[in-house]
């Protein structure tokens, strides 16, 4: 019969800390979503304060870093000397802030704020905005209603007369033919176009609201009823034959046709613009590269002095000494979250100098495991570092996860980025010949001869995810 007993045991085991989740948490927060984060712990926690603008001043100085060099144990003496120098533009993260405008924390700040329109009008608004002032009857208004319901982002009408009939019942009593009326009004509004059934439709609706001594209009119409397979198909000599018509009015009438938006829905925006926020900057300077964080991103909080000295070791401070050292643990989080992104940044700028220079076609292989250990971090980490962060560089605005790409292994035993070779293709059909498009199967030898074998089904798979036509169709196309 067994008996209950106790027993010691010693073990190690390594536990998630409310510190390291919150860290963690900090650091794969975008920009953005920080910033609403700490203006959340600035209401409910009185142990922090936004620094304001005055005092904020100067605080984001440029510094002089020590130029960055790679350990020898790492690389090849040749990898040495393609590393570029990296100057790190530093600080003392605790004292930092968002932007000079982030003073709005405090509350205090009656200075007009600079915000975008951020409303955005749906197709759907945008149609129910304008059945409001066409005067129609309480029934007829109803119908319409249920019309623009039906109508998706594309402006097309995706459910039936039928159907739309029933949906009004028993409400309003109305048959397929007083639906299909009101439809007709509905097709009147603006976008031109919506409300049609089929692309069809779409195209004769458009071409409607053209003047009717447009040349060439009927046989546009022509087209746009019987015969948008054969255009689709860029079928031309049989559109001709079926159209007996010259070559010279085929031409104008698929001039009108073309001119016509498939998608009229997606002409009304259907929401706010996204911004971008870069939280890194990247600088050329007279010693190398200059890698600085955006002080625009990094929330300028500290701690209130005048609350955490109130504290005193009795019971009744339980609450505000939790409160500091929830804050004291955000703004040492920060501190490392600044401090990581910097590391990364710099590490990622030294293996791709030559795309800063250069261009995409000197892009050069990279995967998490190389910037993890450059900086003797783990995978996961710079995973989350580098997701949804931007890097501003003289190129342009890139996400950091741009700058990494699988390789193509290429002759010398050195491999080639994939996006390198894809701006190499895309570089190679810019410049070929009009009348004589390159193949895939000639861009491969090209390549090949540069030594970078590729197959021609990968040059194929780069063409079109880039949106490149194939060599017929861009013969095709410039025959035309």
């Amino acid at each position: 019969m067994l008996k209950p007993s106790l027993q010691l045991k010693l073990g190690q085991q390594l536990t998630m800390t409310p510190q390291l989740q919150q860290a963690i948490r900090l650091l794969q927060m975008p920009a953005l979503e920080l910033q609403a984060h700490v203006r959340e712990l600035l209401e409910s926690n009185i142990m922090l304060e936004a620094v304001d603008e005055t005092e904020a001043t100067g605080v984001f100085e440029a510094l002089t870093p020590p130029t960055v060099e790679s350990p020898a144990t790492d690389r090849g003496a040749d990898q040495d000397e393609a590393l570029a120098e990296v100057e790190i533009v530093d600080d003392n993260w605790s004292d930092r802030s968002s932007s000079p405008g982030e003073s709005t924390y405090s509350g205090d700040d009656d200075r007009p704020q600079d915000v975008a329109d951020a409303v955005g009008e749906t197709l759907h608004e945008y149609l129910l905005g304008q059945l409001e002032l066409a005067g129609l009857s309480p029934g007829d208004q109803a119908i319409a209603s249920a019309i623009v319901d039906a109508i998706n982002d594309d402006g097309y009408l995706i459910d039936s007369l039928t159907d739309i009939a029933a949906t009004l019942r028993p409400e309003v009593e109305a048959d397929e033919e007083e639906v299909e009326r009101v439809l007709m009004l509905v097709q009147m509004l603006d976008p031109p176009g919506v409300g049609a059934r089929s692309v069809s439709e779409c195209i004769l609706l458009q071409l409607g609201q053209l003047d009717p001594g447009t040349p060439d209009l009927a046989l546009a119409r022509s087209i746009a009823e019987h015969h948008l397979e054969l255009v689709a198909g860029r079928d031309l000599a049989q559109l001709k034959r079926a159209l007996a018509a010259e070559d010279e009015s085929v031409a104008s009438a698929l001039a009108l046709v073309r001119g016509c938006h498939p998608r009229p829905g997606a002409i009304v925006g259907a929401g706010a613009p996204e911004y971008v926020v870069p939280d890194v900057f990247v600088r050329r300077t007279e010693r190398g590269w200059a890698v600085e964080l955006n002080p625009a991103t990094v929330p300028r909080v500290r701690l209130n002095e005048g609350y955490a000295s109130l504290i005193g070791r009795n019971s009744t401070h339980t609450t505000m000494r939790g409160q500091l050292q929830e804050a004291r643990w955000l703004l040492k989080s920060l501190e490392i979250r600044n401090d990581t992104m910097l590391k990364v940044a710099r590490a990622i700028v030294e293996r791709q100098s030559d795309f800063l220079e250069q261009g995409e076609e000197y892009m050069r292989p990279m995967i998490l495991k190389d910037i993890a250990e450059a900086i003797s971090m783990h995978e996961s980490t710079i995973s989350r570092v580098t997701s949804g962060k931007y890097m501003l560089t003289p190129r342009g605005v890139f996400e950091l996860r741009y700058f990494f790409s699988s390789q193509v292994e290429s002759e010398g035993g050195q491999g080639t980025s994939s996006t390198a070779i894809r701006a190499k293709i895309r570089k190679l059909v810019r410049e070929e010949a009009a009348d004589s498009p390159l193949s895939d199967s000639r861009i491969a030898e090209i390549l090949s001869g540069e030594g970078i074998p590729v197959a021609r089904r990968t040059v194929a798979k780069y063409r079109e995810a880039m949106g490149i036509a194939s060599s017929a169709e861009r013969k095709r196309a410039a025959a035309r």
